[in-house]
């Protein structure tokens, strides 16, 4: 018996250890590695779905600048970037906001060429926010483009910054940006523009070639609505394909409804069309921001030059401007235009050869 009792002893020994042990191996492993799935044990890295490419996260110093990228005028869209980035020593973040059909062609042309050392995001615009607020006009469907409204979207693009600048893709920054970021808003302004009498400079060329450049060239004052709104016809307007815009101040304001309520009325009783001065982006900016607004620097904004094929600036007042502007029919990359040589210094050919410019006599 004494045998029995001292074999059962040891084995009940060997059972506690044994338990012992499965506790301290539970308890102690590591976690045990994910087990993946056939598909993935067989995929290629080589062959498989890239992320796209961002080059870069958002950095609390950068400057960034919101530009669209329309797949027709993306020679224009990266001109301005090669511009704005060689003439600075800031860190500079791009949101280049295109439609879904041309985000590969935005990407290839800054992977493929100079700019690929940019800091940048592509971000998707979705027409179908504008439905029920756009109707079509064919006199000038070129702005009825759904990128030339992404500016009265400011707050619902994916953008970190509190504080952008917008910039129209025909546009050449000669001066460092950073210095147009740093304009000082008055309290309670979500926005700064350029006003449209401002440079004695630009006196001449707005006189001959009749350019508007009062709230009557660009609202129906006929209409009682307009008429209502109490704003002045003789007051200066301004272009809002170039401004720095404080979101947080934007969303307080609600901006985005107001503009939307102007787009709507006016599709239901007409009160501006593309046939005027701004076309049909441009009016819902000139009431919202009436007497809202702060004013940059003139130089940073000096418009008309494609408001002719003939009608020229000297060209030792464009030397001096920071920043210039092809509104207008007349494009730099296309022909007749004028300046062309301050255009083309900052362009980049496509790397997909999709896009050329066009110049006389059949040359691209």
């Amino acid at each position: 018996m004494a045998l029995l009792r001292k074999i059962n002893h040891i084995l009940l020994m060997m059972l506690v250890l044994i338990v012992c042990l499965l506790l301290h191996s539970k308890l102690f492993r590591g976690p045990p590695r994910p087990k993946l799935k056939r598909t993935e044990t067989r995929k290629d890295p080589e062959r498989a779905p890239k992320v796209p490419v961002e080059k870069a996260a958002e950095g609390g110093d950068d400057i960034p600048v919101v530009i669209c990228a329309a797949e027709e005028r993306m020679g224009g869209a990266m001109a301005t970037i090669n511009s704005i980035y060689s003439n600075t020593d800031a860190s500079v973040f791009f949101y280049i906001v295109t439609l879904r059909d041309a985000i590969k062609l935005t990407r290839q042309y800054i992977e493929k060429t100079k700019l690929k050392g940019i800091k940048y995001k592509i971000l998707e615009f979705n027409p179908m926010v504008l439905k029920g607020k756009v109707k079509p006009d064919s006199s000038r469907p070129d702005l009825l483009h759904p990128l030339n409204f992404v500016r009265f979207y400011l707050p619902l693009l994916d953008i970190s910054h509190q504080r952008v600048i917008y910039l129209d893709d025909d546009v050449i920054v000669q001066g460092d940006i950073k210095d147009l970021y740093h304009t000082k808003l008055e309290k309670g302004h979500a926005a700064a523009f350029a006003t449209d009498c401002d440079l004695p400079s630009t006196h001449e060329m707005v006189r001959s070639v009749g350019m508007q450049t009062t709230y009557m060239g660009f609202l129906d004052y006929r209409k009682q609505e307009v008429r209502d709104l109490g704003i002045n016809p003789s007051d200066c307007s301004f272009n809002p394909g170039v401004f720095v815009a404080d979101i947080g101040e934007w969303k307080k304001q609600k901006i985005t409804k107001q503009l939307e309520n102007w787009m709507q009325e006016n599709l239901k009783k007409n009160i501006y069309s593309s046939a005027m001065a701004g076309g049909v982006a441009t009016p819902p900016m000139l009431i919202v921001f009436h007497d809202k607004y702060t004013i940059i620097d003139p130089l940073w904004h000096v418009r008309h030059l494609g408001w002719s094929p003939d009608a020229r600036y000297p060209e030792t007042f464009l030397q001096g401007a920071h920043l210039l502007h092809w509104n207008g029919r007349f494009k730099p990359w296309d022909y007749p235009c004028v300046h062309l040589d301050l255009w083309e210094k900052w362009f980049i050919p496509d790397p997909t050869g999709k896009f050329l410019l066009v110049r006389p006599e059949g040359k691209i």
